[in-house]
């Protein structure tokens, strides 16, 4: 195992340990579905503010393209059920990176952003990266 590897195992394991701390009312429930039906509503109108390219519904998202440098971290971004992006055209191994993003905001719904930015900007240590997979988001070159 790299030392990538066991860093994020055990970054996943005191994820783990801090979700058990947060009430199960906010977790997967009725609150949390609607954070993330105002994620995606956000995300839509952001898309469609400034998506200049086609937009499609792929792998369960729906994927904004042509958005500006500055209107999207990275590669691009899930909020709720959208993905933003540039003008390339995600693989399906990113969608399924951001499909998994989608079921974190299903999961902690208005949480999700907040949990997301203490988690940090450095993928190999932000739990919501890791368990999306860091080989699908192109964090760390594929295993053969």
């Amino acid at each position: 195992m790299s030392d990538w590897q066991a860093e994020a195992e055990r970054v996943l394991i005191r994820g783990r340990r801090f979700d058990r701390r947060i009430p199960s009312f906010l977790l997967r429930s009725p609150l949390s579905r609607l954070g993330y039906w105002w994620g995606t509503s956000v995300g839509w109108v952001w898309g469609s503010l400034w998506s200049t390219g086609p937009v499609q519904r792929r792998a369960g998202l729906w994927v904004f393209r042509g958005l500006p440098d500055w209107a999207y971290g990275r590669g691009g971004v899930c909020v709720g059920g959208c993905y933003l992006t540039g003008d390339v055209n995600p693989s399906d191994a990113v969608l399924r990176h951001e499909g998994v993003h989608k079921q974190q905001w299903l999961r902690y719904g208005f949480l999700m952003p907040v949990l997301y930015l203490f988690a940090g900007r450095d993928a190999l240590r932000n739990r919501f990266e890791i368990e999306a997979g860091l080989e699908d988001g192109g964090y760390v070159p594929r295993r053969r």
